[in-house]
C-alpha cells in the first residue's frame, strides 16, 4: 500500500496562521499567495465591482 504524500495532521506555522485567519473571517474573499508549497501572504479582497 502506498503512503500518502502529505501528512495532513502536521501543519507548519504558516499553515496554522492561514487556518486561523480563514476561521476568523466572517465573509468575503481571500487570495492566498503560495511559494514553494507554503502560504506566504494572504490578501483580503474588500471591494469588487461587477460591470
Amino acid at each position: 500500500m502506498e503512503q500518502p504524500l502529505v501528512d495532513l495532521s502536521v501543519t507548519r506555522k504558516e499553515e496554522a496562521n492561514l487556518l486561523a485567519l480563514i476561521r476568523e473571517i466572517k465573509y468575503g474573499e481571500l487570495r492566498v499567495i503560495i511559494h514553494d508549497g507554503k502560504p506566504i501572504r494572504v490578501e483580503d479582497i474588500r471591494k469588487s465591482i461587477k460591470l
